[in-house]
């Protein structure tokens, strides 16, 4: 059976002034400048044949995903309303959602940060685990159920996923090393990036990775 290509795409620059943990927190937008990362990846991704091709299109339910998503999926239809070709649509899925945070809401390093309120160290005495939310055996969990249900489902096609860098960056780990950690400072992850795994359907074998930063030179 051919192999499956998952893209998922993180996010673009978020508006944050105040810099809130923002998480799971409704109404957290792309900056002007996000906006312009996602449109850089979504023709970016419109210029790739295989890409722009893509059976399917989904994200996180959160506003900075649709948001994103919103830009990929207009890149492709524009591409694909010159050939003729089936218009996507965005699907959500909460498997696809940003980590919960212990921090979320707080202004985690500013001012009266929330790492520097009373008995708030606690959650950051573990961070393999992390001490400070949602589990990384957990996010490993429901994001490779969604990525091996879309494997199977869209066997030997290409499906485009947009959600978030520690979803994203953990899941990647998983498949690579089978451990669901998510080391801080090795993260590969850039807003509006793209990781690419090739998985075999049914089996579920990972067969290659790729990563690429189209939005790495917006201002």
């Amino acid at each position: 059976m051919l192999a499956t290509t998952i893209h998922l795409v993180r996010h673009g620059e978020v508006e944050n002034p105040e810099h809130v943990v923002y998480e799971r927190l409704p109404d957290y937008h792309l900056s002007e400048r996000g906006h312009r990362m996602a449109e850089a990846t979504a023709r970016y991704m419109a210029a790739n044949k295989r890409m722009s091709q893509a059976a399917a299109l989904f994200s996180s339910p959160l506003d900075r995903t649709v948001e994103t998503a919103q830009h990929v999926r207009d890149a492709l239809n524009e591409k694909r309303a010159e050939t003729g070709g089936d218009l996507l649509e965005i699907a959500t899925d909460e498997r696809l959602l940003e980590a919960e945070n212990f921090f979320k809401g707080e202004r985690f390093g500013h001012g009266e940060g929330a790492l520097w309120k009373h008995g708030n160290w606690r959650h950051l005495l573990r961070p393999m685990q992390p001490s400070w939310g949602e589990p990384y055996e957990h996010i490993a969990e429901r994001m490779s159920d969604f990525v091996f249900e879309k494997a199977d489902e869209y066997a030997g096609s290409t499906v485009i996923v947009v959600s978030h860098e520690s979803p994203i960056w953990t899941l990647r780990t998983f498949l690579v090393t089978g451990k669901p950690q998510s080391n801080l400072l090795k993260r590969k992850t850039a807003l509006a990036s793209i990781t690419s795994l090739v998985i075999e359907p049914e089996s579920h074998k990972l067969i290659a990775v790729s990563y690429a930063n189209p939005a790495a030179d917006v201002e």
